[in-house]
């Protein structure tokens, strides 16, 4: 089993042709500050060597004044940092997972750190069409919330967009065990990837 962990699973999604947050690696803070002032603040810092990083503390928001501690602070825990564009939205859930019957089944729901705790995922076997999403969407709790709340729009087509690709990426990749987008952040105008992780055989 091969695992791609974020930048490596992001830069393979950007490949096929999904939508991801800008980002690069720096070891050094000359290097975040170079990145950073290509993207525009606030940015987001990561580190690099832990799976679950808010676990750990290991995600911060920053903004020019406080890039150099917070680079700092992150640096006693991970040699490499991510920079990243900072893209503000709801957090969502989608991916895909091998089982041993069904083969690759899609899933969506609210994501960011509560999905174990709430658990509002739909499930789909791939293939899938426009329908199916449709209705995976609407059959969460997070359709309440997607469809517009106090004032606030979010884009569903783009949504639609990324679990219909994440269903062809399953049959041109079958040997994705597991493909995690969380979270996938959308807004009134897009969808983008922020974080991913891919099992492959």
């Amino acid at each position: 089993m091969k695992v791609l962990k974020e930048k490596e699973a992001e830069d393979f999604l950007e490949k096929n042709g999904f939508p991801v947050a800008k980002r690069g690696l720096a070891k050094k803070y000359e290097e975040a500050e170079k990145i950073a002032s290509k993207f525009g603040y606030p940015v987001t810092l990561k580190i690099t060597n832990e799976l679950h990083k808010a676990e750990v503390d290991g995600v911060k928001i920053t903004n020019k004044e406080e890039l150099m501690s917070d680079f700092k602070d992150l640096k006693k825990k991970s040699q490499v940092i991510l920079v990243q564009e900072y893209i503000k939205g709801i957090e969502i859930i989608a991916g895909l997972k091998k089982d041993p019957t069904f083969g690759h089944v899609l899933l969506f729901g609210l994501g960011g750190t509560y999905v174990e705790v709430i658990k509002d995922v739909s499930f789909r076997i791939c293939p899938v069409e426009l329908k199916d999403v449709n209705e995976m969407i609407q059959e969460t709790k997070g359709y309440n919330l997607l469809k517009g709340y106090r004032g606030k729009k979010y884009n569903i087509n783009s949504i639609e967009e990324i679990l219909i690709k994440l269903s062809k990426l399953s049959l041109k990749y079958p040997n994705i065990e597991e493909l995690d987008i969380n979270p996938l952040i959308v807004n009134s105008k897009e969808s983008v990837i922020v974080d991913a992780r891919i099992i492959m055989k």
